[in-house]
């Protein structure tokens, strides 16, 4: 049986994600599930960055707009957040270029503007 990349650093995160969901509900602003995050990853000393940049290589430059990660968490998931309707396959795409630009291996795609908290896991 293969393993969960991450499992008990993943299973974390989206236990603090489930608790600002709880407490906030759907309809706010990306923003605002972003502060209530930070704010529950310092009271759980839990190691994170947030809006972490990742410079583009192209042939033989660095692009001048970087990508920037919603979080890095425990310097190895990328924490990418929304709040919209429904996720769709341009969210993945972009959770997946985020990884390739940071070379991590793990990144939690965690949607709050649904009646109940809406995560994918996307491995790199």
């Amino acid at each position: 049986m293969e393993q969960l990349v991450y499992k008990e650093e993943a299973y974390q995160i989206i236990g603090i994600c489930m608790e600002v969901h709880r407490i906030l509900g759907k309809g706010h602003s990306e923003v605002v599930y972003k502060d209530a995050l930070e704010y529950e990853f310092q009271n759980t000393d839990i190691e994170y960055s947030r809006e972490q940049q990742y410079k583009i290589k192209y042939k033989k430059i660095i692009l001048p707009h970087p990508y920037n990660a919603d979080f890095v968490v425990f310097d190895k998931i990328i924490l990418e957040v929304k709040a919209i309707e429904l996720l769709t396959d341009s969210h993945i795409k972009q959770t997946l270029n985020y990884l390739a630009a940071s070379k991590q291996k793990l990144g939690l795609l965690v949607n709050f503007g649904q009646d109940s908290l809406v995560y994918k896991r996307i491995v790199l």
